[in-house]
């Protein structure tokens, strides 16, 4: 069978919300809201087609921006990526939503719609703005009755440890089909990204007690375990073992970057990782996606290069967050700054 390649694509910057830790807005200055014209959108759209019959994969779209919803030409994409049987998923804000659009959603093939949850009521409503938390809340039904999978995602930093327990069973109680976390990237905004490894750790330990127990109650909802640190702490009590069949110098699992995801903006910049900052590898209005690949890319596949990774025997499945550790010192390489283990 041939493997999924998932797109990221950020078709515009417009957005009704302004989080503290988002790319867009974060940093000093204005930047100007770019958003993607319909021709542009058909030259990436059919870049992205040719890189994957170059390398023989299937093409896994995730729309985005901003709030995509937003842009003046989205239902006019999904009649595209519908018309050529491409699944996709939505990552978005609540507040366009209701249950006619999320039976539209459904009716062009939309499989997952992402919502986000950054705190409980008031620390999310700092996080994003008034009313947000209620919203997200109610939304996450109308996704639910139009057959499509709610997924909430949490971003983690040093203001909102402490309410990742609390937002797990929130979600649970409003029915979510997926719930998982990841952490905040140091991007120069206001948000603190001093987690100790010790804290962090104790995080994970916590979660994975609260859904182990939701598991054992019969609840619905998928626990993704996306941060690469859950194989560190999985492979410390046991639950992952290194199989006995690898091979030397081979990569089995860890950070996608460089092996089956990249990133478009409205702009065209192709991006390693939309996470990783100074990640542009080219444009997708100049270049074409499959040689960028083969070239530009290849500079996110220096395994050998992992400064603390390198030297553990973890590196062909963990390897942590590179891009918080390009985010925290500036090297894509460098020791992820929350990895507790000690070699």
């Amino acid at each position: 069978m041939k493997q999924y390649f998932s797109f990221q694509w950020h078709i515009t910057d417009e957005c009704d919300q302004r989080c503290k830790h988002c790319y867009i807005f974060s940093g000093s200055g204005n930047k100007p809201l770019v958003s993607m014209t319909w021709e542009q959108i058909g030259d990436a759209f059919y870049n992205c087609l040719d890189f994957c019959e170059m390398y023989n994969r299937l093409p896994y779209f995730y729309i985005t921006g901003g709030d995509p919803i937003l842009h003046p030409d989205f239902w006019r994409l999904l009649k595209l990526i519908h018309g050529h049987g491409i699944p996709f998923t939505i990552m978005g804000n609540p507040f366009h939503l209701d249950d006619e659009v999320c039976r539209k959603l459904k009716s062009y093939g939309c499989e997952k719609y992402q919502l986000s949850l950054d705190g409980l009521r008031e620390t999310h409503d700092w996080f994003r703005k008034p009313g947000s938390f209620d919203c997200t809340i109610e939304k996450i039904g109308c996704i639910n009755r139009a057959g499509i999978r709610s997924v909430v995602m949490t971003t983690v930093s040093a203001d909102n440890i402490a309410e990742v327990p609390g937002i797990i069973d929130a979600v649970v109680a409003a029915g979510a089909n997926v719930f998982a976390f990841s952490r905040y990237v140091p991007s120069g905004g206001e948000l603190d990204a001093n987690m100790s490894p010790r804290k962090y750790r104790e995080l994970l330990a916590v979660c994975d007690k609260k859904f182990k127990e939701y598991a054992a109650a019969g609840c619905q909802t998928y626990f993704n375990k996306k941060d690469h640190l859950w194989t560190l702490y999985e492979y410390e009590t046991g639950e992952f073992k290194i199989p006995e069949t690898t091979k030397e110098g081979m990569i089995y699992g860890g950070c996608n970057c460089g092996n089956c995801h990249i990133t478009i903006l409205p702009t065209g910049d192709i991006y390693a990782c939309r996470r990783a900052a100074e990640s542009k590898v080219g444009n997708v209005f100049e270049d074409r996606l499959a040689d960028v690949w083969a070239c530009e890319m290849e500079q996110y596949r220096e395994y050998d290069k992992f400064e603390k990774c390198g030297k553990c025997k973890l590196l062909p499945y963990c390897r942590g967050c590179p891009a918080v550790a390009k985010g925290t010192s500036g090297s894509f390489y460098a020791a992820d700054p929350q990895c507790w283990k000690e070699l």
